[in-house]
């Protein structure tokens, strides 16, 4: 029985006076053995790796936020001169969004001024003012002072005791407001002057966030105090002409929700745009896709990942563009959804993919040595009977 055992064996053995071993047989192990290592490495790395699966679908969630993760910088236009509106495709406008949003002083070279804080601004909407000025009939008997509202008042209670109050008093009324024209805004120091003494002469850095609707809508960055007038967005930018703003810009950080590594969740980070002349409209549409990215611990991640079109265009009266100079993002979002899943990997793919580095390794080395052995061999022959040439 043992010798029938015997003959199954497929690793047969010489006797070592029959075998010798030779400098270049090393050298090819060596050689061999480092790349069987180096190679193993690589794959065991592969194999710690999650496998990520793509997948694509209709979008049924019922998410109503989209979260806008902003940074840029427009390093020739001051913080109080510069406004952040946004509004969707159903005609919502939300004016002056500061509610997770801040802007933070530069001077022309890029640095924050010295002791200025980020200043940050409740955002509000229309809709929420109006309810606002409804609450106020059962605080005004304990304000002290009630200040005009200039005919723009809910009812004869109505007070506006600061400047923002009769400007937001206005926009419900769809007037144009002139904050030079009250008292409550001079004593701010918030008219049209006083905010144009440093526009020119300081940057800013606009950062944080914001939600809006889940659809497609739009914000931008423009100089002068914007308004709502029938339905229709403006920024006053006087005393200034159109061609004194430079509109250059960074953006240091674009997203629509969380950030993810591998996907293209921010493609315009650390974009410079410089403006070769003043008055300058610069547009990105902005194509937003909607992201699941599912963990290997079960944990779900809603991001979006987006592409963009850019365009710039002068508006002035002499190219004969209509708009006004800004930075306006216009976006649109997909009805389909691209769904990431993390997968561990196979235990016995990795067994398998080892033993085949090994065993192909070692039989290609094989084979390589013993032609080059063989050649060698021939050569020397050839030599020593005097038949090389």
């Amino acid at each position: 029985m043992l010798d029938l055992l015997k003959r199954v064996d497929a690793y047969p053995k010489t006797f070592e006076e029959f075998s010798f071993k030779t400098l270049m047989g090393a050298i090819v192990t060596i050689i061999s053995s480092v790349l069987i290592g180096v190679l193993i490495l690589l794959e065991v790395n592969a194999f710690l790796t999650p496998n990520i699966s793509e997948e694509l679908f209709v979008d049924t969630t019922r998410s109503h936020k989209l979260q806008i993760n902003v940074d840029i910088t427009v390093p020739r236009i001051s913080c109080d001169y510069l406004s952040v509106d946004a509004m969707d495709t159903a005609g919502e406008q939300h004016l002056h969004i500061e509610h997770n949003v801040y802007k933070r002083r530069l001077d022309l070279d890029g640095n924050v001024i010295t002791g200025d804080k980020p200043i940050k601004e409740m955002m509000t909407t229309t809709e929420k003012k109006t309810e606002q000025s409804s609450t106020e009939k059962a605080v005004e008997n304990t304000t002290p002072a009630c200040g005009s509202c200039y005919g723009a008042g809910v009812n004869d209670t109505h007070c506006c005791n600061t400047c923002q109050e009769v400007i937001d008093a206005y926009r419900v009324k769809r007037w144009n407001p002139n904050p030079e024209d009250f008292v409550q805004c001079k004593n701010e120091n918030i008219t049209g002057k006083g905010q144009s003494k440093n526009a020119l002469k300081e940057g800013c850095q606009i950062y944080g966030n914001m939600e809006v609707n889940r659809m497609g809508g739009s914000f931008h960055i423009a100089p002068g105090q914007s308004f709502s007038i029938n339905h229709v967005h403006i920024h006053d930018v006087q005393p200034y002409t159109s061609t004194s703003f430079n509109t250059s810009h960074t953006i240091n950080h674009l997203s629509f929700g969380e950030r993810i590594n591998f996907a293209n969740t921010h493609p315009l980070d650390e974009l410079k745009v410089t403006a070769s002349e003043g008055a300058t409209m610069f547009q990105y549409y902005v194509k937003i896709v909607p992201t699941l990215y599912v963990k290997r611990n079960g944990e779900s991640v809603h991001t979006n990942q987006f592409s963009v079109t850019r365009h710039q265009k002068v508006v002035s009266v002499i190219t004969g563009e209509s708009g006004m100079p800004g930075i306006f993002f216009s976006y649109e979002l997909s009805p389909l959804m691209v769904k990431y899943t993390e997968k561990d990997n196979s235990l016995g793919h990795l067994a398998t993919n080892i033993c085949a580095i090994v065993g192909g390794i070692y039989t290609v080395a094989g084979i390589f040595y013993s032609m080059l052995h063989t050649s060698l061999n021939a050569i020397r022959k050839k030599i020593e009977l005097g038949k090389f040439s």
